[in-house]
């Protein structure tokens, strides 16, 4: 069900409804709308103590209606500024919460008809595939790999190397029909990714070289790395040994449960942005290592809704700052 503005009418009757207690699956039903419209408006126009009165509610909703800029041309210079970040792959929220920290007011759907307007179809290309379904969590029982020596599983992992603090990566690749690989590492914290063209393709003791020379700079905030079962990973005890710090806690590798994906989906959402710019059915040897590695700093430059739409560059070299201040 789309979403429904409402008037005075269905506020009266959301108002009657929770006064008998009625939940808000059936109130949406009565009244005709989403249930997330309903939860929208209790949210946007109860008061300030939390209770929902309709004429109180319905002056809030066409007070802030009135202080919209949304039927307003915008000036020029904003259009072109959010057609560039649109070209620079930004989605429509990112675009909008950079905006409004800068005190400028535009709605989602006021960048998607900027979007939609562009008659050459350029600006279309920049956005993110709109009929995305996100797989269904399947279950899994804990396998443990034979082709890896000495592997640590996934629920050995400490509970709060969960993305609640630095220096927890998850490191995966990304391959081509050719066999070629790229190396993705992701700070789990700020987003921060590392991308590195595999010159020995999926070759264990190249890769942990590769692995060890992106990080030995970060060594002394590194806790964790978790990633698949794939031989690629198997010089992990490499990778530990030389990332190792003198009075530090060890480095350790975890690995996740065969085909259980989910259980690093940081790094695989990741690779679905990665994949906006070096395709599925491309050839890798057709990039240079300067393009690849610019695909990380572009990463790298987007506002994240969760950092409060500051970047994982600022945020990432923001703990690296207060972790030598720390020590």
């Amino acid at each position: 069900m789309n979403y429904k503005q409402l008037t005075s009418e269905p506020r009266s009757q959301i108002f009657a409804l929770l006064q008998r207690k009625t939940p808000r699956k059936e109130i949406a039903q009565i009244v005709g709308c989403s249930k997330a419209t309903i939860s929208r408006e209790l949210r946007r126009n109860s008061t300030e103590k939390g209770n929902y009165l309709w004429n109180k509610a319905h002056a809030k909703a066409m007070a802030r209606r009135k202080r919209t800029t949304s039927n307003k041309k915008l000036d020029d210079t904003l259009v072109w500024r959010i057609k560039e970040l649109v070209r620079d792959d930004w989605s429509p929220e990112e675009i909008k919460g950079v905006l409004s920290k800068e005190n400028i007011t535009v709605s989602i759907q006021t960048i998607y008809n900027i979007i939609n307007a562009d008659t050459t179809g350029e600006l279309m290309k920049h956005r993110r595939h709109p009929g995305f379904k996100r797989r269904q969590k399947g279950t899994c029982r804990p396998t443990k790999a034979t082709n890896i020596a000495n592997l640590t599983s996934i629920h050995d992992r400490p509970e709060e190397a969960d993305g609640t603090r630095f220096g927890d990566f998850e490191m995966d690749l990304i391959v081509d029909s050719y066999g070629h690989a790229i190396l993705v590492l992701l700070d789990l914290l700020t987003g921060f990714v590392m991308l590195e063209r595999l010159k020995h393709r999926k070759k264990a003791k190249p890769l942990a070289k590769v692995v060890i020379r992106l990080l030995y700079g970060y060594r002394k905030c590194l806790k964790t790395i978790t990633t698949d079962n794939g031989s690629e990973f198997a010089a992990h005890l490499k990778i530990t040994a030389v990332l190792r710090m003198k009075g530090m806690p060890d480095v350790k590798v975890y690995f996740a449960d065969s085909y259980c994906s989910w259980q690093k989906d940081a790094v695989e959402n990741v690779n679905k942005l990665i994949r906006q710019y070096i395709h599925k059915k491309s050839n890798f040897n057709d990039f240079s290592d300067e393009y690849i590695r610019n695909v990380g700093r572009k990463l790298n430059r987007r506002p994240h809704k969760r950092l409060g739409f500051s970047t994982p560059k600022e945020e990432f070299f923001k703990q690296i700052a207060n972790f030598a201040l720390a020590s």
